[in-house]
C-alpha cells in the first residue's frame, strides 16, 4: 500500500538542494537516506512531515495518514520535562491520564530504567535524549515513522535497543530514516535513497549493497559519457576532412555527408551527461610529524578514577607504540573517558603526569571530544585559526574555504555552524596543530559517510597513532589495529571488536 507518492519535488534553499525527486513510500519500507551535510536529507523529512515546504513538486500522502517525526533538535521546553513527562506530553490533552499506560509500555520497550525517567532530559545524555524523543514520536502509533539522525549521541548499547525495537515493529510499519552510521543502516533498511541535486537513485538494498550498485552505476555512466565525447570528437574530425575535400571537388554529396557528421555529433554532445560528482563537504585532512620513539605511552598499572576517588579500573601494563591505532571500548561509566582525559593531562604536562602513566617527550598531542568543547560557539572561525596559529588572513580563509566553511560563515559565531562544519572545523584544528599522536572522542560524529572515509583513509595514509574512543562499528573496523576492552574493572586486550559488538547486541 502506497502511503507516500513524492513527485517531480525540488528545494532551493541558498542553493538547489535537490530537484527532480520521485519516490513512492510503501507499506513495509525500511528507507535509508544518504547525503553529504546540508545536502537536503532533514529538509526532506520535514516536507514530508508536512512541517517545510518544497519549491517545486507535490507530495501526495494516503488519507488520514499519521506521521511520527524524530528531530535532531529538542524544544527548549521539552528539555525542562522529566522523560516520562516528554512522552506523557506528546499525547493528546484528552488521552494523557486515559492512556499513560501507553507510556510505561513504550519506556519499557527502550529499557529505560525507572530512576531515569523521573529526570529532566537536560540531565540525561544525549543518547536517552535521543531515545525520549523517538519515544514521543511514537507514543501514538503513528503509521509512518521519520527518524533524523536517531544514533547520534548513542553508545553500542543505545543502538542495539534501537535496532531491536525496530525490529521489532510491525512488517508493515514503514520508517524513513537519515543517517551516516553506516553499520546501522546495513541493519535495519531494505532501501536506500541517495539525495542528490539532480537525478537521486534509489535502491531496494540495505547501505552497504545498494552503494556498490551505485558506484558501479556512477562507473558505468562515466565510461558511456567518455566514449559518447570521444565518438563525437572522432564525426568532428572526419567531418573537417569531408569537408574539405568536398569544397575542393566541388561534391554537393560530399558536403550533405559532412553536415549529417556535425548533426549526429551535436546530437550526442547535447545528450552526454558526465557521472554525478558529489560535491566536497569539506576537505579532512590530518597531519603526522612522526617521532623516533617506539614506545610512545606506557602504562604501569594506572588506576583510572572519578573525581571522588572510586576506582573505575586499572591498566596493568600496556604499551601504545607508534603506528598503534587503538580503539578503546567498554559501558557507558566504565571510565573510557577518564583514561583520555589522564593521557591528555599526561603528554599537557609529563613532569605532573598521573601516577603509573609515562609519555615520551617528543609527542605532539592532537585532540578532538565528541562535543568538540575547544570551540567556543562564540569564536568565529576566522578568529579560532589566525588566534591559534601563525597564518595571515587570506591563508585562513582559504583554509577555511577548503574545509567547507564559505566566506560568509568565517566571519560568523560558531554557534551558527552545522555540527558537519564544525567537526570539520575541529579537523583542520587538530592537522594545523601537526601532532604525532591523537586522542579522538567519537570522531566521527556529525560527519557525513564522505568525511568519515575520508577521516579513515587520512588515519590509515598518513599510519597515525592514536586512541580512539568509538561506537561507530564501520569507523572501528576500518581504522583500528589494536582493540581495548574495560571488562570487570580491567584493562584487557582482545584480538578484534566483534565478540564486544555481539554481546552489546545479544542483550
Amino acid at each position: 500500500m502506497t502511503l507516500i507518492n513524492i513527485r517531480n519535488l525540488g528545494v532551493v534553499r541558498s542553493t538547489p538542494l535537490f530537484s527532480a525527486l520521485n519516490l513512492v513510500v510503501s507499506s513495509g519500507d525500511r528507507l535509508g537516506i544518504v547525503a553529504a551535510n546540508g545536502r537536503g536529507k532533514s529538509t526532506l523529512l520535514r516536507c514530508i512531515a508536512g512541517t517545510d515546504e518544497a519549491t517545486t513538486g507535490d507530495i501526495v500522502r494516503a488519507r488520514g495518514l499519521t506521521t511520527g517525526y524524530v528531530e535532531q533538535n529538542i524544544p527548549e521546553a521539552v528539555m525542562r520535562m522529566s522523560l516520562y513527562e516528554a512522552v506523557r506530553a506528546a499525547l493528546p490533552g484528552d488521552q494523557a491520564d486515559s492512556e499513560s499506560w501507553r507510556v510505561d509500555i513504550l519506556l519499557d520497550d527502550l529499557a529505560v530504567d525507572m530512576a531515569l525517567r523521573a529526570r529532566t532530559l537536560a540531565q540525561l545524555s544525549g543518547g536517552w535524549q535521543r531515545l525520549a524523543m523517538l519515544a514521543r514520536a511514537w507514543v501514538l502509533e503513528p503509521d509512518l515513522l521519520l527518524l533524523d539522525e536517531p544514533t547520534n549521541h548513542l553508545d553500542l548499547a543505545g543502538i542495539a535497543i534501537l535496532e531491536g525495537w525496530l525490529a521489532s515493529l510491525s512488517r508493515d510499519t514503514p520508517v524513513v530514516i537519515a543517517s551516516h552510521d553506516r553499520a546501522f543502516l546495513d541493519a535495519v533498511t531494505n532501501r536506500t535513497l541517495f539525495l542528490r541535486t539532480e537525478q537521486s537513485p534509489c535502491y531496494s538494498l540495505p547501505y552497504s549493497r545498494a552503494r556498490a550498485a551505485l558506484d558501479d552505476a556512477d562507473a558505468s555512466d562515466e565510461r558511456r559519457y567518455i566514449s559518447d565525447m570521444k565518438t563525437a570528437k572522432q564525426l568532428r574530425q572526419q567531418a573537417a576532412k569531408l569537408n574539405n575535400i568536398g569544397i575542393n571537388s566541388g561534391s554537393d554529396l560530399l558536403v550533405l555527408k559532412t553536415k549529417q557528421l556535425k548533426s549526429r555529433a551535436d546530437k550526442l554532445e547535447a545528450t552526454a551527461r558526465p557521472a554525478h560528482q558529489e560535491r566536497s563537504a569539506g576537505a579532512i585532512r590530518l597531519a603526522n610529524q612522526g617521532t623516533h620513539a617506539k614506545v610512545l605511552v606506557t602504562l604501569d598499572d594506572a588506576t583510572v578514577a572519578t573525581p571522588d576517588s572510586t576506582v573505575l579500573f586499572s591498566t596493568g601494563k600496556r604499551f601504545i607504540c607508534q603506528g598503534d591505532r587503538i580503539v578503546l571500548w567498554g559501558r557507558n561509566g566504565t571510565g573510557k573517558t577518564r583514561l583520555i582525559a589522564m593521557l591528555k593531562a599526561a603528554i599537557e604536562n609529563p613532569q605532573s603526569s598521573p601516577s603509573g602513566i609515562k609519555v615520551t617527550p617528543s609527542l605532539v598531542l592532537g585532540y578532538g571530544d565528541q562535543a568538540l568543547a575547544d570551540l567556543d560557539d562564540k569564536d568565529t572561525p576566522m578568529s579560532v585559526l589566525v588566534g591559534r596559529f601563525e597564518l595571515g588572513d587570506q591563508r585562513a580563509r582559504t583554509l577555511l574555504a577548503g574545509a567547507g566553511i564559505n566566506v560568509d560563515m568565517q566571519g560568523k559565531a560558531l554557534g551558527r555552524l552545522s555540527g558537519g562544519q564544525k567537526a570539520r572545523l575541529g579537523m583542520l584544528v587538530l592537522r594545523l596543530t601537526n601532532p604525532n599522536f591523537y586522542l579522538l572522542d567519537e570522531p566521527t560524529n556529525h560527519l557525513d559517510i564522505d568525511g568519515q572515509e575520508a577521516l579513515e583513509a587520512e588515519l590509515l595514509s598518513h599510519q597515525a597513532s592514536c586512541m580512539l574512543v568509538s561506537h561507530d562499528r564501520s569507523f572501528i573496523r576500518n581504522v583500528g589495529n589494536r582493540f581495548w576492552q574495560i571488562d570487570k574493572r580491567k584493562l584487557i586486550e582482545v584480538d578484534d571488536p566483534e565478540a564486544f559488538f555481539a554481546s552489546q547486541f545479544a542483550e
